[in-house]
């Protein structure tokens, strides 16, 4: 029997998060792992009225790809992707890996190739998703990949992903709209700011958010959700920031990332383990060491790291610096192939500070 926990998330992804509408184009990609999610997510779209496409990936067929293309191969891009987020109304993404390490013995060079032929696919994307002419969703299916990499039981891990969406609740949507009306408050008090300070035990580091726009995540488009988000000035951030959970890319696992930043970019970059990797992604194209956003989660249902972008992103007392591109909808310039979260805990010997007022203490906002 499906769990009612999963069609509840299905109905969450269909019709809160994307609000899908008679008529729509609904592209649905997700891990082939994932069809019973895929199953329950086309019911909500037909039932909604929406006109439904679906592809199913799978990571070993992605890794031979990679590995065995030539460098030609790896540069083009499918005219269907193309064509698929120029159009569509309505994406829903959803990770499902059989393995989360199925890339990490690629050559870099490899998937730097392949991340830049989908530079212009991405630059839409984000263009379309700013303007809201791309309604968008991302979510996890539980899956025995992600639950081993989160260091969980299959069984703990869908209670984790479940209470995470508030797929457990008699009325998610509910759920999800008090979260909005609680960040909006945050929202509101950073509008026409014009300096952001981090200082703690792990980060020195200030940048200008001046006539930038924060964005309340409220499950709109990734679920979970629980962060409120800008693409500070492209040139201002300055200090340094050791991050303290593992910086996890396209499988690979980077850790004790410290970044030192002049003039908001990255000028030196070390890790623990995998630093040539980190420093091989940095150098994506010219703007990938550019800051293109700050992140301040505030999730406290998610109170442990699971390796996983989109849940660790919004643990509520952490704050995330991305490198690479920025958001369009805040303000954002910055323009590169890359966009890369790394994650801080705050909630332990850290201060922000707004126009240098105390905004932030140990975990707790103050307004």
């Amino acid at each position: 029997m499906t769990d009612p926990r999963m069609a509840k998330l299905a109905d969450v992804l269909v019709n809160y998060s994307t609000k899908v509408k008679p008529g729509d184009w609904v592209y649905i990609e997700a891990g082939s792992i994932a069809a019973p999610l895929v199953r329950e997510l086309v019911y909500q779209v037909t039932k909604a009225g929406g006109h439904v496409d679906y592809a199913l990936h799978s990571g070993p067929i992605g890794e031979a790809f990679v590995n065995n293309a030539s460098d030609k191969q790896l540069a083009w891009a499918s005219p269907f992707e193309m064509m698929m987020i120029k159009q569509v109304d309505v994406a829903i993404f959803i990770s499902a890996p059989e393995n989360t390490r199925s890339m990490s013995a690629v050559d870099p060079a490899k998937l730097q190739k392949r991340s830049q032929a989908y530079k212009k696919w991405y630059d839409i994307y984000m263009k379309r998703s700013a303007n809201r002419s791309l309604r968008w969703t991302m979510a996890n299916y539980p899956c025995n990949a992600l639950a081993q990499e989160a260091d969980m039981s299959l069984a703990d891990y869908e209670d984790f992903v479940y209470k995470a969406t508030f797929a457990d609740k008699p009325d998610p949507v509910k759920a999800w709209q008090k979260v909005h009306d609680d960040q909006q408050k945050l929202v509101d008090y950073l509008a026409g700011k014009k300096e952001f300070h981090i200082k703690g035990t792990n980060a020195d580091i200030t940048m200008s958010i001046e006539r930038r726009k924060f964005i309340n995540s409220d499950g709109d488009q990734n679920m979970p959700s629980g962060e409120v988000f800008t693409s500070p000035v492209e040139n201002s951030a300055n200090g340094w920031v050791s991050f303290t959970y593992p910086v996890i890319h396209l499988g690979r696992e980077v850790e004790g990332v410290h970044l030192e930043y002049k003039n908001g970019k990255v000028v030196k970059a070390t890790a623990r383990k995998n630093e040539e990797y980190l420093n091989k992604m940095l150098d994506t194209d010219k703007n990938s060491r550019i800051l293109g956003e700050l992140g301040l989660g505030t999730n406290y249902g998610i109170t442990r790291f699971s390796k996983d972008i989109l849940f660790d992103e919004k643990i509520g007392g952490s704050f995330h610096l991305a490198v690479g591109s920025g958001f369009e909808e805040c303000g954002g310039k910055n323009k590169s192939s890359l966009h890369w979260d790394m994650i801080c805990d705050a909630r332990k010997d850290t201060d922000m500070f707004v126009d240098g007022k105390l905004f932030y203490h140990n975990g707790k906002f103050l307004v």
